[in-house]
Formats: structure tokens, C-alpha cells, sequence
């Protein structure tokens, strides 16, 4: 009997990036990066449970890509000034898309 982790949105237009498990700290529990168009969440899993980090789409105020060879980096900073949501070992497309979706929904509310 497994155990299953739940679903990370409950927004059926929410997607979800997951990092690669080659990349440091992300071996066992993969690091997931959801984008719903109402926001931004980081869900790292542990033994028990996971920690879950969110920005509202209204309050993100920049999205940083820093690319490798291979992986990526994501940052995706507040106005609000708190610590920012950081992702690495993601692919250079996901954290294009990643980038472009959160785009997306800003200019979206903003219409």
C-alpha cells in the first residue's frame, strides 16, 4: 500500500514544475514549483509532510532565471519584501515557461 502525496492545487489551471532529481536537495523530494493564475507556490516534501512557501500573483513583483549547462535557477521575488521563492534543477524551458506564465496571469489581472 503506497501512500499518495495530494495534489498541490486544488485549481484545475494550476501547473506544476517539478525539479530534477539530479540536482542537490532534490534527490528523495523533488522540489515542485505550482503556478495557478491566483499564485506562486514552492512545495519541498519531507519524511513528514512538506513546506510550502506562496506569493499571491498581485505581489510578485520580479521572476529571475539563472541558467547552468544543464539546469537552472528560479527566483521569484515579493513586493512585499519578504524572502523570495528560490528553485533550482529545473529545465531552462520550464523556467522560461515559468517565467512567461506568471507573465501571463499579471498582465491577465491587470485587463
Amino acid at each position: 500500500m503506497g501512500v499518495t502525496p495530494p495534489t498541490p492545487a486544488a485549481d484545475p489551471q494550476a501547473q506544476v514544475f517539478t525539479a530534477s532529481r539530479w540536482t542537490q536537495g532534490n534527490f528523495i523530494f523533488p522540489t515542485r514549483i505550482v503556478i495557478s493564475p491566483l499564485r506562486v507556490s514552492r512545495v519541498k516534501s519531507r519524511w513528514f509532510g512538506s513546506n510550502d512557501e506562496t506569493i499571491a500573483m498581485s505581489k510578485v513583483a520580479s521572476v529571475h532565471i539563472s541558467t547552468g549547462v544543464l539546469w537552472s535557477e528560479i527566483r521569484i521575488e515579493s513586493t512585499g519584501g519578504t524572502d523570495p521563492i528560490t528553485s533550482h534543477g529545473h529545465r531552462k524551458a520550464d523556467a522560461q515557461r515559468i517565467r512567461d506564465l506568471i507573465e501571463t496571469y499579471q498582465g491577465q489581472a491587470r485587463l
